[in-house]
Formats: structure tokens, C-alpha cells, sequence
């Protein structure tokens, strides 16, 4: 066997393998402790809806408040490991779903945008593509400083292409590689190469970083 090919082949195997525990441990952070601690959360407002003693109310206010953080918290844990909305609605759900939480965590608000009549994708193709959006929107939160970004999805008769675009410091792309600091990068390109794709990444100091990802269609 060609050792570039068997390279390749350990490779998606080991994503694979690596996916397939995140999806493992976010069905059950999703399904079962957040649902739990869910329970719990009813239970104790319908425990502060008896209380007469006012410090009693509000120190158990308290705890509804804390309860109400904590499943939040493992809910977005949860879409970090493994979206669920992406096996169950696609893609377009899934990232539109983790905008959200990517907002409620980092005040940074992504405009969502899509092109085209869409088409079922390969479970591969859907999560490597998200992990690339998840990705590019964590650099993001981390460097560009930005309040606002956008991702384009653009369904074309050949192929879709993702486009994840903020106007934030950017950087030196050939200096960030060349001094070992961009996993990361190096991570999106080779998901994507895995699936047959590429994964474009430009960026410009102060003007910003754009991530292009292109994918064809399966016939």
C-alpha cells in the first residue's frame, strides 16, 4: 500500500475513533445529566412556590438561578464534543444552533447566511466541515477581536463551499506555521483534505481572516 495512502487511512481512523467517543460522552451529558439536573431544577421551583419564610425563597432563588447556569454549561459542553442537531437536522441547524451558544459565550454576534437550494450530506462531510467552522470561530474568539463575523454557505451544483469571514487584527500566516502556533490550521486543512475538499485560509494584519472551505458534491 501506498504509505501516503495508509497514512491517510490511520488518520480518518482515528478521527473517526475520536469523533465517535465525543458523540459517546455528549449523548450522555445531553440525555442524561443535563436532564437530570433538569428534574432537579423543576423540583426546587416548585418547592420555592411553597416557601413562605422570604429568606428561604430567596436563598432557594439562588440555587434556581445556579441550577439554571449549571445545565446551560453542560449543554454547550455537550454541542462542543458533538452536536446532536447535526446527525438529527444537518448542517445548517447545527451551526445556526451553535451561533447561538458561540454568542451567549464570547458577546460576539455570527451572521448566518446561505445560498442555494441545499443537499443532504455524508455524516463525514457534515462533521468535518462543522469542526471547521467550530474551529475558525474559537481563533476568532481567542485573536481577531471582533464583535461580529459572518459564515457563508453557498449550496452550488458541484460542490458547497463555506466561507468564514472576520474583519478582526488577523495575522502572518507563514510566520504563525512556521513557528509550530498553528495546529489548529494545520487541523482544518487535513479534515478537509480527508474528506477530498480544501480548506483556504487568507489572512491580512488588521484587515481581518477569511477560511474557505470547498467540498464536492457526492453524485
Amino acid at each position: 500500500m501506498d504509505p501516503l495512502l495508509q497514512k491517510d487511512n490511520v488518520t480518518s481512523y482515528l478521527l473517526q475513533l475520536q469523533e465517535h467517543e465525543n458523540k459517546r460522552i455528549a449523548l450522555e451529558m445531553h440525555e442524561g445529566a443535563a436532564q437530570n439536573l433538569y428534574s432537579v431544577y423543576t423540583g426546587l421551583q416548585f418547592i420555592e412556590q411553597s416557601l413562605q419564610n422570604e429568606s428561604l425563597k430567596k436563598f432557594m432563588n439562588e440555587m434556581i438561578r445556579s441550577m439554571e447556569t449549571g445545565i446551560g454549561d453542560i449543554r454547550r459542553l455537550s454541542a462542543e464534543l458533538y452536536p446532536i442537531s447535526l446527525s438529527t437536522l444537518g448542517l445548517m441547524p447545527a451551526i445556526k444552533q451553535y451561533a447561538v451558544y458561540y454568542t451567549s459565550t464570547f458577546g460576539i454576534v455570527i451572521n448566518v447566511k446561505e445560498t442555494g437550494d441545499s443537499y443532504i450530506l455524508e455524516e463525514g462531510v457534515n462533521l468535518a466541515v462543522f469542526r471547521v467552522c467550530q474551529e475558525a470561530l474559537a481563533n476568532a474568539a481567542k485573536y481577531a477581536d471582533v464583535e461580529e463575523l459572518d459564515i457563508v454557505i453557498s449550496w452550488q451544483e458541484a460542490a458547497i463551499q463555506v466561507v468564514i469571514l472576520d474583519k478582526g487584527r488577523g495575522f502572518l500566516k507563514e510566520k504563525v506555521i512556521a513557528e509550530n502556533r498553528a495546529p489548529g490550521l494545520l487541523a482544518m486543512k487535513e479534515r478537509i483534505r480527508l474528506i477530498g475538499g480544501e480548506c483556504y485560509i487568507s489572512s491580512k494584519i488588521n484587515e481581518g481572516t477569511e477560511v474557505t472551505v470547498i467540498v464536492p458534491r457526492m453524485k
